[in-house]
């Protein structure tokens, strides 16, 4: 895999958005190791222990720092940078954070979104955009059945709608000025991303699981849980990101054919509740206690999320790697080596991706 990525993506300007949160970082050192020229775009980091400063992002990268809702500065560095590929990974990506701030969280993952489209406009060479949404577009029923592609979009909080909205964005796009009937005429090629839970090392952001689960652990303190029995698709965060690369690589060879929107997420069986999720962490670390804490009156959160991956098996010749038990694994194995040897944390996480590619 890492000969076939590094032949696509070996010498390539890449414009990644959101390169300084924790996905995005993650994205970041994969396409540095692969060879290709990223220029980033997202807001600072928050503190100095974000993955982003971890693995020196700026000697990887151009660093843009600056707001998606920026459009004149947003359009001037794309055009400025005339990228191959784009990656569109910034967003207001908290469930419980969209609740305090909903209209802010509508803005920049929509209005971001159509921004990041019209810098994309004013290209006037061929690109591939890898937009990137997440599992919780999806009208939630709860049911037990997992979701396709083709199911019915909603959200029932703002930020589970806000991805819903921006992915009707990126289909009046794609349909308005990015149609792939005419796709000689434009040059770009538009497919949407959709990745279940991601867990890995260096996610430090509030009210997440294996963040809380890693912070408890380290202070030996006991972890606390709200939902020890929702159930998400969990996944390390490496497999949507090589997802999202081979879909890019796709979109660039066959850009008619792989204009649509995939799922990315874990096989049926790895689909966990919280509370599976926390006992895995324990038993990989060695040692900890737990305990649940019901909150009263706290925000809604969907209880049963499944994903149906079998297209992009099929169509990508994508598939997880890992199961869960793995998934936490690895990511434990990060917070332990950050928790006793943080100055080599990035040669670890160097490390943890290689030997990825190389399975």
């Amino acid at each position: 895999m890492i000969e076939k990525l590094r032949e696509i993506y070996k010498g390539k300007k890449v414009f990644l958005t959101g390169h300084t949160g924790f996905k995005g970082a993650w994205m970041l050192k994969t396409l540095s190791l692969l060879g290709a020229d990223v220029k980033g775009y997202a807001l600072a980091p928050k503190t100095n222990d974000d993955l982003f400063y971890l693995i020196d992002g700026d000697a990887i990268a151009t660093s843009i720092i600056a707001d998606l809702r920026d459009k004149k500065r947003l359009e001037d560095e794309i055009v400025a940078f005339q990228p191959d590929f784009v990656f569109h990974l910034a967003a207001q990506p908290l469930v419980r954070l969209s609740y305090e701030i909903p209209a802010e969280t509508f803005e920049v993952n929509v209005i971001g979104t159509a921004n990041v489209l019209d810098g994309v406009r004013l290209l006037e060479k061929p690109c591939a955009v890898v937009l990137i949404t997440t599992d919780k577009v999806y009208h939630n029923n709860e049911w037990i059945y997992p979701y396709r592609e083709n199911d019915r979009l909603g959200g029932y909080d703002p930020y589970s709608a806000s991805k819903a909205c921006a992915e009707l964005v990126i289909d009046s796009y794609r349909n308005s000025f990015f149609n792939a009937k005419i796709y000689d005429t434009h040059q770009k090629a538009i497919a949407v991303a959709r990745a279940g839970n991601v867990i890995g090392g260096g996610d430090w952001s509030k009210d997440r699981l294996i963040p809380d689960i890693a912070k408890a652990l380290a202070a030996e303190n006991p972890v606390v849980i709200r939902n020890p029995n929702s159930v998400r698709p969990w996944q390390h965060v490496l497999e949507p990101v090589v997802g999202y690369l081979l879909l890019g690589a796709n979109l660039a060879a066959e850009p008619v054919q792989y204009s649509q929107a995939y799922n990315f997420g874990p096989h049926l069986s790895d689909a966990l509740s919280v509370e599976e999720m926390l006992q895995l962490a324990i038993m990989s670390w060695g040692n900890g206690e737990y305990r649940v804490e019901k909150e009263e009156n706290q925000p809604h959160e969907a209880g049963l999320l499944k994903l149906d991956i079998s297209k992009a098996i099929s169509e990508l010749k994508w598939q997880p790697k890992m199961n869960a038990e793995k998934a936490v694994s690895i990511t434990m194995d990060w917070y332990r080596e950050f928790a006793n040897n943080k100055n080599q944390i990035n040669h670890f996480t160097e490390t943890q991706i290689n030997t990825y590619l190389n399975a």
